[in-house]
């Protein structure tokens, strides 16, 4: 009897001590407590202290209420004499999605105490390694031992590869007799190259273009008109009869050629003005002399049989054009380039080495010149000031 006795009450005992129920802490949420951490390498001895620190200044989430302590941004860190412990980047993404907490058992009641506490990813930094650079890697390290892994564990074809670039591979070592040599050539043969400004200056004065004032603060006076028209030939143009002709197709009918509209547009826009201004008449007609100059002499150039197909132009000025002008005609956009019988293209390009932008008129410049509202979608060449040419090109080797 006494021997079942006492096996009732071990029995009764072990039940005891095995029956464990769990609570959550009473404490508020915002109290310090414990914290997690987790060494996945190197980790440090027990008597390593470590201590945690804020990461950000972090406002109350309301004015009667803090942050809970698990939830507030910290940085747990400690030390060796060898090495440092800190947080990781990891921290944060392991404790995405996940709640821990720890528990603590009390023996006496039976009952487990369990509190939230933050999780830490601890990382390590040998101090002896701090403030080391990696060394650099140059392009023949990487080269070299890109080729011994492909030797190692590459395939035959790249091998075979690897083999051929190391036979192609060229010798600096032996260059080294002949650089000072290869130097010194190139050095005399750049000396003599010009500079930017000098080439930009010999290529002004080079132009196919007339007399010009580079200084002009008027786009009137960027071509002075007797550097284009000598004053001979302008005193032997003469005006009177256009002056006294009635109607435009009159005057057109007077014009050395006659189908230019370029000409005959702005021939009667001179004259619809109550007091037409003579120079620009007289301009118009040394035009219309050009270009039917430049028709008489595509095929053939022979004074005699020019003078005969233009009567009405003086002879100085013909004599003139002959010693001035082959080929050579001055052109405007798409409407000159017609009666000229030259691509628009070519046409802008010796407009644009005249120092002249191709451009759309304003509103303010059809007033001015009397043009119509239609006319702004019509591109034009511009004389401006400061006077500007196109900048030579430079070839650069390949």
């Amino acid at each position: 009897m006494a021997a079942m006795t006492t096996s009732k009450k071990r029995k009764r005992e072990l039940d005891d001590t095995q029956r464990v129920s769990f609570a959550l802490s009473d404490q508020p949420a915002t109290q310090l407590g414990p914290v997690l951490a987790n060494f996945p390498s190197v980790k440090p001895t027990k008597s390593t202290s470590f201590k945690c620190y804020k990461t950000q200044t972090q406002k109350p989430t309301t004015d009667n209420e803090e942050m809970p302590f698990v939830e507030i941004p910290m940085l747990i860190a400690g030390e060796t004499e060898a090495v440092d412990f800190y947080s990781s980047e990891e921290t944060r993404r392991g404790s995405l999605g996940s709640r821990y907490l720890v528990g603590v058992h009390n023996k006496r009641t039976g009952i487990t105490t369990l509190r939230a506490a933050p999780l830490h990813i601890l990382t390590h930094e040998v101090k002896a390694l701090k403030g080391l650079q990696p060394a650099a890697v140059s392009t023949l390290q990487r080269l070299e031992a890109r080729a011994a892994l492909g030797e190692t564990f590459g395939t035959k074809k790249a091998k075979l590869a690897i083999r051929a670039q190391e036979r192609n591979k060229v010798d600096v070592s032996a260059m080294e007799g002949v650089a000072d040599h290869l130097q010194e050539s190139i050095l005399k043969n750049t000396s003599t190259l010009p500079s930017k400004e000098e080439a930009k200056a010999n290529a002004d004065s080079t132009r196919l273009v007339p007399q010009y004032d580079i200084d002009a603060l008027n786009p009137n006076d960027i071509y002075p008109l007797h550097n284009m028209i000598p004053k001979p030939e302008w005193k032997a143009l003469s005006i009177s009869n256009y002056m006294s002709a009635d109607g435009d197709a009159k005057r057109v009918a007077l014009l050395p050629f006659k189908r230019s509209h370029w000409v005959n547009d702005h021939l009667a826009l001179a004259f619809a003005s109550p007091s037409p201004d003579k120079t620009t008449i007289k301009m118009l007609i040394y035009i219309s002399t050009m270009i039917a100059f430049h028709k008489a002499t595509f095929k053939n150039i022979n004074k005699d049989v020019i003078q005969e197909k233009l009567p009405m132009v003086p002879s100085v000025v013909i004599d003139g054009l002959l010693s001035r002008f082959s080929e050579t005609a001055r052109g405007s956009v798409d409407v000159l380039a017609a009666d000229l019988s030259m691509e628009p293209a070519k046409v802008n390009m010796l407009f644009k080495s005249l120092g002249c932008k191709i451009n759309k008129l304003t509103q303010s410049d059809l007033k001015r010149l009397g043009l119509p509202d239609s006319a702004v979608d019509v591109k034009r060449a511009i004389l401006k000031t400061p006077l500007e040419f196109p900048k030579p090109r430079i070839r650069r080797r390949t």
